[in-house]
């Protein structure tokens, strides 16, 4: 499947048109967020509602932009080559699955719904223990992206998905700081008041794996971008050190890995819009999850090694980088999962 040209032209306004939000050459607004109570900037996302972001890959029928997975990565993509810290990708795979009014209420910014799923560290299992039963959810769930500034989260049960605001009685919080800044919510419902939105769970792992990866592109890009500027500014011996042999290999190696990892994410997200069989779109968004973070990590490794002894503190906008790397590796299923799930899934032939 090869995009047509119409849609590759509506692929390249959505990259532009992040350029409202995701400026990847002040990075002051993602530092002023750290570690603060949400994290992020409920206005923004509002923002992003308003631009037809969070609904952008649901069915216009539904209410949303009706675009896909294409546009998703491609919109990730400069998201994360600003390093936006707005938890758009969970609201946005939240909202496909949302129908009636809190769908309405999502996609138009006016609540902030995000997916509750796993239970498992490290785990690709939608359904667990959680369970539904009279109006009432009991269970637990953790690694929920930013859960301190939802409104209500949408979780997943073995009767299907229930609503749940997050000031209901019976709920418990926990939050956990991550490396860049942000958080993940641990959740703990305790007979607490709910509502049965769907009987089935339907899956938006894949989506939400793939958009991650594509997120990673773009921070692999910028960092690649601050490296290589670095590297020509940088003066010793009278000589930029971009100009040093050794330096040089070392760059050509992350630009292999940077178009690999490009290739990997984009042949994924067309696959995953396409009528192939299951098995070969789970395998593609695994194989691109892994090279995703595997290469944001080397890159931004390699990226602040190549800072020199600036790229170790926290003024240098590379190591931004480097945490965001470390975070998202693991969100939608770590290397080491999607690695196992991969190799399940070949088939005889390709072993």
């Amino acid at each position: 499947m090869i995009l047509t040209q119409e849609r590759a032209e509506g692929i390249r306004l959505i990259r532009e048109s992040a350029n409202v939000i995701a400026n990847r050459s002040d990075l002051k607004r993602v530092r002023d967020l750290r570690f603060k109570t949400l994290g992020f900037d409920p206005s923004v996302l509002r923002m992003m509602a308003d631009m037809g972001w969070i609904g952008l890959i649901v069915p216009q029928e539904r209410g949303g932009a009706g675009l896909g997975v294409p546009e998703l990565c491609a919109l990730a993509e400069e998201l994360g080559a600003a390093l936006v810290p707005e938890p758009l990708i969970h609201a946005g795979i939240t909202s496909a699955l949302l129908s009636g009014e809190p769908l309405s209420d999502a996609i138009t910014g006016n609540r902030i719904i995000l997916l509750a799923w796993q239970e498992e560290a490290n785990s690709l299992h939608e359904i667990g223990e959680t369970t539904f039963r009279s109006g009432r959810i009991s269970g637990v769930k953790i690694c929920v992206p930013m859960a301190a500034g939802a409104d209500d989260f949408l979780v997943s049960c073995r009767e299907g998905l229930a609503l749940v605001s997050s000031k209901a009685k019976g709920i418990k919080l926990d939050v956990h700081l991550t490396q860049d800044g942000g958080h993940y919510g641990s959740l703990y419902f305790d007979d607490a008041a709910a509502e049965l939105i769907t009987e089935t769970s339907p899956s938006i792992i894949n989506q939400a794996s793939l958009a991650t990866a594509a997120y990673l592109l773009g921070v692999i890009e910028t960092s690649m971008s601050l490296t290589i500027e670095y590297l020509n500014m940088r003066q010793q011996f009278g000589s930029a050190i971009g100009t040093f042999q050794s330096l040089q290999h070392r760059a050509v190696d992350l630009s292999i890995q940077q178009a690999l990892t490009r290739a990997s994410v984009e042949s994924a997200a067309i696959l995953l819009d396409s009528d192939a069989p299951q098995q070969a779109k789970d395998a593609a968004v695994s194989r691109a999850k892994v090279r995703a973070a595997d290469t944001a990590m080397f890159v931004t490794r390699q990226g602040v090694q190549m800072h020199g002894g600036i790229g170790y503190t926290d003024e240098a906008d590379i190591g931004l980088f480097l945490r965001k790397a470390m975070v998202l590796g693991s969100a939608y299923g770590s290397a080491k999962v999607h690695r196992e799930r991969y190799a399940k899934l070949l088939l005889p032939t390709e072993i």
